[in-house]
């Protein structure tokens, strides 16, 4: 019904002599109300079948798309802003990008990537077996973007080739229950997570919840070298990785699943696994709230007044892929602290990009690379707009941070396969 609606909203348009044809929403600082709400307006415009353009590095990455008095509306009701303008006038501004002396370029956005958030089921009564939220479904929610949810027992039966891109929750890998035995181990929830994990376990074939993480961390890496986005967040990152190193080998302690783990288990790391990091030491006691040397956190000594992130300024016509993920409208982004907090430069492969770096540091907050036909995409931390997020905190309410820059990071990567371009096997 709303692509007959479009259908004839393009008919009505094309008998005014006078008419507007094109809307951009302006992305920055200034100009835009709603900066998250202003991708869900583009997701959504994709995903009636009409094209729309990303504006790299014109007024903080804008957007534009057909004029069409559905799409004000819709702008409207969502309160993003937006200029409504004659063709010739975006010709104009397309003229302006695609000179060679400016740093933007003109990126066609042609469908709407289908998603899937990888994120534990709820339990019998629908509540979150985990008392801790997720920056990804908050931001999709908020910016009215669908998604489906999927966890392991759909990975392992292919789903994923259902979808184009795919989001890791705040997960455990390596299948020590993110290592909150020592804080956590006597309250409900923990408990439950535990069992909920190993009768999962169970009805998947597998004896421990280590095996189980490693399979589908490895179907997961099936899935992006044949072509599919991922990305990741807080622990997801290095927890993914330390379990593709750790692949045949028992890392876990016996409170984790149930034997010793192995005291040759660092030397047993197979690097050449992993999607980003390498050479990383194996925090080996159990009750350390820490998994590996990767994640700045033990030791980092950051004023978290003075806790930023600088975003790297990349050549959109010739770089057009990190250009689009670090679209925003500041290139100083406030950090915040998670279990993976950020990356420590020395454990990171030298084929990865850096997209975000506290400098003074010596750490990467943001960072992209290929594999196989595809990409992913890892982010420190748990909430940018929550510097620390504990366990049993609220979630964020993204009313109150509607133009957030680090959100803004979130959804570029969601946009960026809906992006026309080419894909090449690394």
């Amino acid at each position: 019904m709303l692509r007959t609606l479009l259908i004839l909203a393009f008919f009505a348009a094309g008998l005014s002599p006078l008419r507007a044809t094109y809307m951009i929403l302006p992305m920055d600082e200034v100009a835009q109300r709603n900066h998250l709400k202003a991708y869900g307006i583009t997701y959504w415009v994709i995903s009636q079948g009409v094209e729309a353009y990303w504006l790299l590095n014109y007024k903080g990455g804008s957007f534009a798309f057909p004029y069409t008095t559905v799409f004000e509306k819709e702008c409207k009701t969502r309160d993003v802003s937006y200029e409504v303008i004659a063709d010739a006038q975006f010709a104009a501004i397309q003229n302006e990008i695609v000179n060679p002396e400016v740093n933007m370029d003109v990126i066609k956005l042609e469908k709407a990537p289908r998603i899937a958030v990888y994120t534990p089921e709820k339990n019998e009564k629908g509540e979150a077996i985990q008392p801790w939220d997720d920056a990804v479904t908050l931001v999709l929610t908020y910016a009215e973007i669908p998604y489906d949810v999927v966890y392991d027992t759909e990975v392992l039966q292919g789903k994923l080739l259902e979808y184009d891109w795919l989001h890791l929750h705040h997960e455990d890998f390596t299948g020590q229950y993110g290592k909150f035995y020592a804080s956590y181990n006597n309250q409900p929830w923990y408990r439950d997570h535990v069992r909920h994990m190993e009768s999962l376990a169970r009805q998947n074939g597998f004896d421990k919840v280590s095996q189980l993480k490693l399979a589908v961390a490895k179907r997961i890496s099936e899935y992006v070298s044949g072509g599919g986005f991922m990305f990741a967040m807080c622990s997801a990152t290095d927890t993914y990785d330390i379990a593709l190193a750790a692949e045949g080998v028992d890392i876990c302690a016996d409170m984790y699943d149930g034997d010793p783990a192995d005291p040759g288990a660092q030397g047993k790391l197979n690097f050449a696994k992993t999607f980003a990091f390498t050479d990383f030491q194996l925090i080996r006691d159990p009750l350390t709230y820490e998994h590996s040397s990767i994640d700045h956190n033990l030791g980092r000594n950051v004023n978290p007044e003075q806790d930023y992130f600088t975003l790297f300024d990349f050549s959109a016509k010739w770089d057009p892929v990190p250009t689009m993920l670090t679209q925003c409208h500041t290139r100083t982004v406030k950090g915040f602290m998670g279990q993976s907090t950020a990356f420590l430069k020395k454990y990171i492969k030298p084929n990865v990009l850096i997209m975000g770096e506290n400098k003074p540091a010596t750490e990467a907050r943001y960072i992209h690379g290929s594999f196989g036909y595809g990409f992913w995409t890892y982010y420190g931390g748990h909430d940018p707009e929550d510097y620390r997020h504990f366990v049993g905190d609220p979630p964020t309410d993204l009313a109150l941070h509607p133009n957030s820059p680090g959100y803004r990071l979130i959804l570029n990567n969601i946009l960026f396969p809906a992006a026309k371009k080419k894909h090449q096997k690394t």
